[in-house]
């Protein structure tokens, strides 16, 4: 590892860590295709409404984290909530790999750098900007990170079956939501990021390095603008954000 000005550029490649999640937990009778769901209220929904099961349990101090299945069109499908920020995101990713889960489709919502964007608005990050903390102890360091090209088509040829539009653009991904500065945004807008979230360069960079297939959609919400912040109940938007499971779930099943 070659010692750098600043720790977070000291990338070092060695493939096995002092505590691999590979070790520490055993393969389970677990579904392979998996959505990522940042929507608590609709983990709850199908909890009630399509009697999702707890498969396993992971744990951290915050408390216990389940993993779900349901039948989807006859088939298996697990999701589970990754909490918020990429280091608990990553952490709850790396235990469900080791489980079994070996195709992701996560599904959220982000900020958007443009306010001419409306609530709702899909969005595809076919690049995630490092502007966080994670990604850079799974890939050397660089300016972004991208998708996967077989879980972007994926994602396309479902949203093109059900003729909805959606947009590409880089993602903007940082770890200080209350640092998102005028400077800042209006920065990264001009270099192509329409939207700004905590977790996208960490999932694909973790998907490289773990060689397990991994997109993402995101819906367009409060508009964090270089001229302001507009909240405009983004959050409360029910029937988009149930919409986007489904897909998400229709999805998983192309990869």
């Amino acid at each position: 590892m070659k010692k750098e000005a600043y720790p977070i550029l000291e990338f070092d490649p060695t493939p096995e860590a002092i505590i691999e999640p590979g070790k520490l937990i055993k393969p389970l009778d677990i579904p392979e295709h998996c959505v990522i769901c940042f929507f608590a209220e609709v983990i709850a929904w199908m909890v009630e409404h399509r009697e999702a099961r707890v498969v396993a349990t992971a744990k951290s101090e915050i408390g216990e984290h389940p993993i779900f299945e349901i039948e989807y069109e006859g088939k298996r499908l697990a999701f589970f909530h990754p909490g918020v920020g990429a280091p608990l995101a990553i952490g709850l990713l790396e235990e469900v790999i080791a489980m079994g889960c070996r195709k992701f489709i996560a599904c959220g919502g982000c900020g958007v750098l443009d306010k001419e964007i409306a609530v709702g608005n899909l969005l595809l990050p076919i690049a995630a900007i490092r502007d966080e903390g994670t990604s850079y102890h799974y890939l050397p360091p660089s300016r972004e990170v991208q998708m996967d090209a077989h879980a972007l088509a994926a994602i396309e040829t479902v949203l093109k079956r059900h003729g909805i539009e959606y947009l590409h653009t880089k993602t903007w991904t940082t770890d200080a939501i209350y640092r998102e500065t005028p400077h800042k945004t209006a920065a990264y807008l001009a270099e192509g990021c329409l939207a700004v979230e905590m977790e996208a360069a960490a999932f694909f960079a973790v998907a490289k390095f773990r060689g397990v297939s991994f997109g993402q959609i995101l819906y367009g919400g409060d508009a964090v603008d270089p001229g302001g912040w507009d909240g405009r109940t983004w959050d409360s938007r029910a029937d988009i954000r149930r919409n986007l499971f489904w897909l998400a779930a229709e999805a998983v099943f192309e990869l």
